[in-house]
């Protein structure tokens, strides 16, 4: 196969992989120049560069291992980006400014390119007494909105919106609402959900005994164990969300347990990480290291593996140094303690390639046989380079051999870490590489399945078009090099047709040697029964698993890739699916002059009026918003719509497809009420704002019509002339609820009372 194996797999490296100037020239001009520039960057922390450099750039070569994204778009480049991945933020203080300190620090933190995890059951439930201010607490949804609102308006560096993971304890006086938050379409679209559960907790589901949420040594509530489990099944059997994490599973088996507590994850929950814990992450493509692949001698060939895994953990702990950081606790933590997560990638086609078909006992079997040859042979030369450069500073050798993971691990690595230390305090961990994979040549994502044998990919090109591409998987394409049109082996099995106990078999088998977590999707048919799908979780915790996420299509999920009817790649059951995935391209550069339109909007009492003028760039012919511009007489809105401006500007110039900008913004309304506009009831001036920025799309083209593409929002409803005025927004629910009771204006849906 060539370097790149698809046309999708070299759009992918010149759109989001590809070293280039300002003005769009590029600086890497072939793949080689990208292997090359992220060889040179990590070995330029070693004593001898140009020797590591070249054996940097000989296990880059061809795809065999394959850093996460951040560090092929950001090694060597000279930008202010972090390589890593993700993050676990600090502990969520409880007050107002402990709150709102971490809410800057998550903004800086996404500004550089980082995803985030929180845990929030730090903060008191609702209702709680704030002592000193003659108020009750709002709990932690309500500043998870404000996280969730935060997040809509920064783009991450590189080319994507920030993604967040919210932990919430199942012990929390508010868990009840956290696990249904996502009920509403509306609301923490930016957020991962997921329910801390805890062994006591699972023990009281099995013996259907009490279960009491508490916090601060308060008992608020009792509630059936059994019943709050079966809430969060539902939640995530109808809308596939939270999904669970075993947390005290995680901590007992710890590297660092005699020094850490974990209580978040990252966002796709493949690293349980500490506060300002940060994700590194890299896989080693198995796809690439058969021989004789579907022959009758094919094997992952031994020594291959461990030299590409000992070269890979020697690049992963150099990005520690090449690396910068959001917040300095967070490069303190990583210096502290050097974690790193090797996984894998393409392990469902390796076991194609052998004739193994995914999901049965064998392919258990070998998955758990090749985990555990990665994870020593990353564990020895973590100590290899502990003798070289020494041990992460935080090591101690009884605490840490005597966590749960590392009882397990063989005696001869558990002696050399005792003599001489480590120099990662975890190694292991499997992210769920989906565009890397594509990237390599459309090799299966992580430890998952092959999805479909062949599906269609929409792309988002710079000018705002879409081109579609056919993608087929890499060892189905294999295959047919070598066969033809001969019928595909029973043994090639996809995630569509496999049965759910299948999946947690082989995610349990790969847990057993990777001492962080795995990112894995345990797909479920539709038509599965409730009581089916519970089981699925209770294996999965039975099994040793440390967490577990499910996705079952239905009409609210909707399904994940729209798969090919092309017959000479699909067999004849291969269910279909829909949906798309998009990749956004660089900034698009501003021209000297563009031309635009300045709309006048007058709030009704408001004194002065606001000009909104809207800038347009023109690519390939089409018109789309490039830049927006908010003025007014009126001082007191200065600073709100200069953000505001700069905000959903640095979002136009992104390009793609924008017009999630107008439904954020029409689905804002005031809690003091709106204002009649031209015969509508308009809940907010921000939403008055997204009107007009509708109207100009609708003006260039850009949308077809108001409403077009949007999703609806409860919160955003437009009253028309005629209609019954709705009653004032309630400060707590947000819906037209209040009227006056008993000389009290009270909220008829979630009884909110000022005079409570």
């Amino acid at each position: 196969m060539s370097r790149f194996a698809a046309p999708i797999a070299a759009q992918i490296w010149d759109m989001k992989y590809r070293l280039k100037e300002a003005d769009g020239t590029p600086v890497d001009g072939t793949i080689e120049d990208t292997w090359r520039r992220i060889a040179r960057a990590l070995a330029s922390v070693e004593k001898q560069p140009d020797v590591w450099e070249d054996r940097f750039y000989a296990a880059l070569e061809d795809f065999r291992y394959l850093p996460a994204g951040r560090i092929v778009a950001g090694a060597g480049t000279g930008r202010a980006v972090t390589l890593f991945n993700c993050f676990v933020m600090g502990t969520i203080p409880d007050s107002m400014s402990g709150i709102f300190d971490m809410l800057k620090e998550a903004a800086l933190t996404m500004q550089q390119g980082g995803g985030i995890g929180y845990d929030f059951s730090t903060i008191r439930p609702q209702g709680a007494e704030v002592k000193g201010v003659s108020a009750d607490a709002s709990g932690p949804l309500s500043f998870m909105d404000v996280w969730d609102a935060m997040c809509r308006t920064i783009m991450s560096a590189g080319s994507r919106r920030g993604a967040m993971m919210a932990t919430m304890r199942c012990d929390h006086p508010d868990i009840e609402a956290f696990i249904t938050a996502k009920q509403d379409s509306a609301r923490l679209r930016m957020f991962n959900l997921s329910v801390l559960v805890t062994d006591e907790f699972m023990a009281a589901v099995k013996a259907d005994g009490p279960w009491d949420l508490r916090f601060g040594g308060k008992v608020y509530k009792t509630v059936p164990a059994l019943d709050l489990w079966n809430r969060i099944m539902r939640a995530t059997y109808d809308y596939a969300e939270p999904g669970v994490i075993f947390i005290d599973r995680i901590n007992q088996a710890n590297n660092l347990n005699y020094v850490e507590t974990i209580s978040a994850t990252n966002p796709c929950g493949e690293q349980p990480l500490p506060p300002y814990g940060a994700c590194l992450l890299g896989s080693v493509n198995l796809a690439r290291l058969v021989t004789d692949p579907f022959g009758p001698q094919a094997e992952l060939d031994p020594a291959a593996l461990d030299d590409l895994v000992r070269v890979a953990v020697r690049m992963m702990d150099n990005v520690v140094d090449a690396s910068r950081f959001p917040l300095p606790q967070q490069a303190a933590e990583a210096q502290a303690k050097r974690r790193i997560g090797l996984g894998v990638t393409g392990l469902a086609d390796a076991l194609l390639m052998l004739g193994l078909r995914y999901g049965s006992d064998a392919a258990a079997e070998q998955t758990a046989c090749w985990m555990k040859a990665i994870a020593r042979a990353a564990y020895l030369a973590s100590v290899d380079l502990a003798k070289e450069k020494g041990p992460f500073p935080l090591f101690d050798a009884e605490g840490y051999l005597a966590s749960g993971n590392m009882v397990r691990m063989d005696e001869d690595v558990r002696q050399a870490i005792r003599a001489h230390g480590i120099r990662n305090s975890h190694l292991t961990s499997v992210a769920p590489t989906g565009t890397i994979s594509l990237f390599a040549g459309n090799v299966s994502s992580g430890i998952e399945p092959v999805f479909a044998y062949a599906y269609t990919r929409k792309v988002l090109q710079p000018d705002g078009s879409r081109t579609e591409e056919d993608v087929a998987d890499y060892a189905v394409t294999l295959w047919r090099q070598m066969h033809g049109d001969a019928p595909l082996p029973e043994y090639f099995v996809n995630a569509q047709t496999l049965p759910p106990m299948d999946h947690v078999r082989m995610q349990a088998a790969a847990q057993t040697w990777v001492d962080s977590s795995i990112s894995k999707t345990i797909n479920c048919p539709e038509d599965i029964s409730f009581e089916e799908f519970k089981d699925v979780y209770l294996a999965a915790w039975d099994m040793g698993c440390k967490g577990c996420t499910t996705y079952r299509p239905n009409d609210v999920t909707g399904s994940v890739l729209t798969v090919s009817e092309r017959s000479d790649t699909v067999p004849a059951d291969a269910p279909p699916s829909g949906a798309e995935v998009v990749y956004l391209s660089e900034p698009l550069d501003r021209p000297a002059a563009l031309e635009g339109a300045t709309y006048k909007l007058k709030w009704p009492d408001s004194e002065h009026a606001l000009y909104i003028t809207i800038n347009d760039i023109v690519i390939a012919g089409h018109r789309r918003p490039f830049e927006v511009f908010i003025n007014s007489k009126n001082m007191e809105h200065f600073a709100w719509t200069v953000a505001l401006t700069r905000m959903i500007s640095a979002v136009f110039r992104r390009g793609g497809d924008i017009s999630f900008v107008v439904e954020e913004l029409k689905a804002v309304f005031d809690p003091r009420g709106g204002a009649w506009m031209e015969g509508r009831y308009i809940p907010s001036i921000l939403a008055a704002i997204g009107g007009v920025i509708e109207r100009h799309l609708i003006s260039i083209g850009f949308i077809g019509g108001e409403g077009m593409g949007l999703k609806s929002d409860p919160k955003a409803e437009v009253l028309r002339v005629g209609d019954r005025p709705r009653g004032p927004a309630c400060p707590s629910c947000g819906s037209y609820a209040m009227k006056m009771v008993e000389g009290c204006m009270t909220c008829a849906d979630c009884g909110h009372s000022k005079c409570a």
